[in-house]
């Protein structure tokens, strides 16, 4: 016998919601994954008959953008969840996933504009819901807030040593170096309402961004396992709405290659190779 699981969807369609009375402005890029079996006799028969194809599902991404008059990713994602379901009942299934194109206020010659921004696409604020079809009606059964690529870099306060050596160890120890890392973290509600309505327990992506920011600069290491430990352990101290954390985290941290004059050192890029660090904490 045979076990069929069916996937397909829409992915990276960007839009910039501007303009608009008391709306501020949205730009994301949208991934759509649709789950059900009805779509098996596409792929068994060639049969389309009940495929939604994936242009119209960017076109109706577009669509709901204008509809959408709230300010987060989660509410964003759950709001085109809902409406994928409601329009295409066909669909048993399906996961929105957005990822924040930032537009911040660029500064003029009075300051922070509301007409001109600036569109970055490094580092930035992440959600996804998954959305299915129960009793006919669209119910949300997940969510996650994040923010993914950050790359965090200090010159003290992080050390590794006393680890476990053998012949094939030849990394020296390490009792106050500079830190390089990579770092994406995500985090989930107890409460659904919380994230997806903006409910009083929502956290702003920049706040915990920041938040992380603080916490990396004043805390001193023994490990990036140590580190991401502490990040998390006071983010649940400080947000009791959170049910989970998760931290997926590579070392970054340049090779020392050379002393100056006068306490210098000069650091070269790490090679291609990073060490990978994950973490997931529940309550």
């Amino acid at each position: 016998m045979t076990t069929t699981e069916i996937s397909y969807g829409k992915a990276q369609v960007v839009f910039y919601r501007l303009g608009g009375h008391d709306i501020a402005p949205l730009a994301a890029s949208v991934d759509v994954d649709v789950f059900g079996k009805r779509f098996l006799a596409a792929y068994t028969e060639g049969d389309n008959r009940e495929v939604v194809a994936t242009d119209t599902m960017k076109n109706f991404v577009y669509a709901m953008a204008a509809e959408y008059s709230g300010r987060t990713l989660l509410g964003l994602c759950a709001f085109l969840g809902r409406r994928f379901l409601e329009t295409y009942p066909v669909m048993e299934a399906l996961r929105v996933s957005a990822r924040e194109v930032p537009l911040d206020a660029a500064a003029g010659e009075r300051g922070p504009s509301d007409v001109l921004f600036r569109s970055t696409r490094g580092d930035g604020a992440v959600a996804q819901v998954a959305v299915d079809a129960i009793g006919g009606k669209p119910e949300i059964t997940g969510a996650r807030s994040g923010w993914e690529d950050m790359l965090l870099v200090k010159t003290t306060g992080s050390s590794f040593a006393t680890f476990a050596r053998d012949d094939f160890t030849t990394l020296p120890e390490l009792t106050d170096r500079p830190l390089t890392i990579g770092l994406s973290v995500y985090w989930r509600y107890r409460d659904l309402v919380d994230g997806v309505a903006e409910g009083p327990g929502f956290l702003g992506p920049r706040a915990v961004r920041d938040e992380i920011e603080r916490i990396f600069h004043e805390f001193n290491s023994r490990s990036i396992q140590h580190l991401v430990h502490e990040i998390g352990a006071r983010l649940f101290g400080a947000h009791t709405q959170l049910q989970e954390i998760e931290f997926v985290s590579e070392n970054h941290t340049p090779d020392h290659v050379r002393d100056g004059t006068g306490g210098v050192k000069i650091f070269a890029a790490p090679r291609g190779t990073f060490g990978k660090i994950g973490l997931v904490l529940r309550r």
